[in-house]
C-alpha cells in the first residue's frame, strides 16, 4: 500500500494488556505444581534410598534437608502438593456439573490459591509444634 495509511489491525493481547481470569492462572498454576511434584518424587526417592542405604547416606541426605535451601524445596514441595490436591477438588467439583458459573469458578479458584497457602503453612506449624514436643 503506498502512499496511504495502514488498515487499523486488532492489537493481539498480551501481558500488559490482557488481564489473567483467576481460573485460568489456577489452571497454569495446577500444572507447573504438578510438573513441581515430580521434583519432590526425586526428594523422596532420595531419602528412601538414604534410608535403604545406611547412616553415612542418610545422614547426607539429613544435613541436606536440614539445610536452609533443604527446607525451603521441602516447603515449597509441601505447597505444591496441597495445591494440586486441591486443584484437583476444583476438577472434581467441575466433573459433577457443578461449580460453573462466573462467580463459582473465581470462588473456587481462591479457594484452591487461600486454602494451599494455609493448609501449607497449618501442616508445618503442626510438624514444628510436634518435632519441638519429641525432643
Amino acid at each position: 500500500m503506498t502512499g496511504g495509511k495502514a488498515p487499523a489491525r486488532p492489537l493481539s493481547p498480551h501481558m500488559q494488556i490482557y488481564r489473567w481470569p483467576l481460573p485460568m492462572a489456577m489452571s497454569i498454576l495446577h500444572r507447573i505444581t504438578g510438573g513441581g511434584l515430580y521434583v519432590g518424587t526425586l526428594l523422596m526417592a532420595w531419602w528412601l534410598i538414604a534410608t535403604a542405604s545406611g547412616p553415612n547416606a542418610y545422614a547426607n541426605f539429613g544435613n541436606f534437608i536440614n539445610s536452609w535451601f533443604g527446607r525451603l524445596i521441602l516447603f515449597g514441595y509441601t505447597w505444591a502438593l496441597t495445591h494440586h490436591m486441591l486443584g484437583g477438588i476444583r476438577h472434581l467439583i467441575w466433573d459433577t456439573g457443578r461449580g460453573f458459573s462466573q462467580s463459582e469458578r473465581e470462588w473456587l479458584s481462591l479457594a484452591t490459591a487461600v486454602g494451599s497457602i494455609g493448609l501449607t503453612i497449618l501442616l508445618w506449624v503442626v510438624a514444628y509444634l510436634s518435632i519441638g514436643d519429641a525432643q
